[in-house]
């Protein structure tokens, strides 16, 4: 994503200062994809596998119960059920008086695997091909939850000998959610309602990534989202396309044509009525060749040419069509259809109020219905943007936890860089603990394919991770 040449190469050694440290990560790494293997093997997609879920809920809180830091244990693990029907874990240990407490979040929810086939091997086996690993949550988000539990046994490793306390006071709190990959909407209701199970003074999400394999990233912003379906009706049913072709009001023709008026033909901008489209990136920028690499651009397409990759990307909104209800190629009939919908993804960046950008799109969408057809708008749940720290500017945590990811990777610096996706747990924090510093990296990489088959983790990634965050719980005062 980002220009790495003032970065070390990738995965250099790390700085001699953790040498103690990186030797009790490394050591940890069997154990790691132990427990990687046992969360991945559990097709845990909330709303669709429920007994998947509960088995993997029960797997963290045995993960959780059995940490070696003195003050966890199983006594401090707690399940919550949410509003959504899904199941948080929680772990607690308390911080000694004047010691501050860093919450760790990752969520063991993932996405459906979708079409077995376009797998090379079962995406419910971690499976292991030139030097990744492969499998449904191996990145997202797995392979984050794994990162927390390998610092933490890293760091009682280094005193088990002497019984001494690892942490030196400081505080704890795991929270690993069940619905993150359909909105969260279940644990940001929880967060608001209880607040007290998330306060912290620092919190490092890790759902997050690199900018390319090896290179130490912090996520400092991140869009927010509001999705809605248009659907339009104009016949009462389907007529035969010969006999009234050509003056019935095709229902699929007008969304289609409702659709394309969302982007700019020539340039690929966003063209909602009334939506700013005009944010500019301060940060790193984001090249284009890397871009195309990453997106896996076909040979000869051209990108959106509207602004720079890094502008279009975290700081303007952008629409996609995630999906059409129309009848298949494969069996179609000669008939004109009646009714058409289709789910439009709107993402926001930080500074637009995803409601209002919500009501400008179904308004444009509405004021664009071609031969007076029948417009309706179904309004999904909206997700605030978010920004960590903005640019130039410095927050402890963050200058910390910078110092510790470019120690761990060898590296001179780390990449700093905005997020197209959404994650609406950082706005309940937020207003949960306004407080609190909250800073986002992890595991995943463009490599990683997440979301997609064939996703994949490199477990450089998980020990230097792991490492990082390690060292920052040391060192954090």
């Amino acid at each position: 994503m980002a220009d790495t040449s003032p970065f070390t190469a990738p995965f250099a050694a790390p700085h001699p200062d953790l040498a103690p440290l990186a030797a009790a990560v490394t050591a940890q790494l069997d154990r790691a994809r132990t427990d990687l293997a046992g969360l991945v093997a559990l097709p845990s997609v909330h709303g669709a596998e429920p007994e998947a879920c509960a088995q993997a809920c029960e797997l963290v809180r045995t993960l959780l119960s059995e940490l070696p830091v003195p003050g966890l244990g199983p006594e401090t693990v707690e399940v919550v059920k949410t509003s959504d029907g899904s199941h948080a874990v929680f772990a607690h240990r308390p911080a000694a008086p004047g010691r501050p407490t860093v919450l760790l979040y990752s969520h063991y929810d993932v996405q459906p695997s979708g079409d077995p086939t376009e797998w090379t091997a079962s995406p419910w086996d971690l499976t292991e091909r030139d030097g990744r690993w492969y499998g449904r949550g191996a990145a997202d988000c797995k392979g984050n939850l794994v990162v927390h539990l390998t610092a933490l046994r890293a760091l009682a490793a280094l005193v088990d000998s002497s019984g001494a306390d690892p942490l030196n006071g400081l505080g704890i709190r795991l929270v690993v959610e069940g619905s993150e990959e359909t909105g969260g909407g279940g644990l940001d209701d929880l967060v608001a309602s209880r607040p007290d199970l998330v306060a912290a003074d620092a919190i490092l999400i890790a759902d997050s990534g690199n900018v390319s394999v090896g290179v130490p990233t912090l996520t400092t912003s991140l869009r927010g989202i509001a999705n809605l379906v248009v659907v339009v009706d104009t016949l009462s049913a389907g007529v035969h396309s010969g006999q009234f072709g050509g003056a019935a009001p095709d229902a699929l023709a007008a969304l289609i044509a409702i659709l394309a008026s969302l982007r700019d033909p020539e340039t690929g901008a966003t063209t909602v009525d009334g939506l700013d489209f005009t944010g500019v990136w301060a940060g790193q920028p984001y090249p284009p060749e890397t871009f195309r690499t990453d997106a896996g651009i076909l040979e000869g397409v051209e990108p959106s040419s509207a602004a720079p990759v890094a502008d279009l990307v975290w700081a303007r909104p952008a629409v996609t069509v995630l999906g059409i209800d129309c009848p298949p190629v494969e069996g179609a009939i000669a008939a004109v259809q009646p009714r058409a919908r289709a789910l439009v993804n709107l993402r926001v960046p930080p500074g637009m109020d995803p409601v209002a950008a919500q009501d400008l799109l179904a308004a444009h969408l509405d004021r664009r219905r071609p031969w007076n057809a029948r417009v309706t708008v179904e309004r999904e749940a909206v997700g605030y943007p978010f920004s960590s720290v903005p640019v130039g500017q410095s927050d402890p945590v963050h200058d910390l936890l910078s110092q510790c990811l470019a120690q761990a990777y060898g590296a001179a610096g780390v990449a700093e860089v905005g997020s197209g996706g959404s994650i609406p747990l950082c706005t309940a924090l937020r207003e949960a603990h306004p407080e609190a510093s909250i800073a986002l990296f992890g595991v995943e990489d463009p490599a990683a394919a997440i979301h997609s088959p064939d996703e994949s983790v490199d477990p450089r990634e998980i020990e230097r991770i792991a490492l990082a965050e390690a060292a920052f719980l040391q060192r954090y005062r």
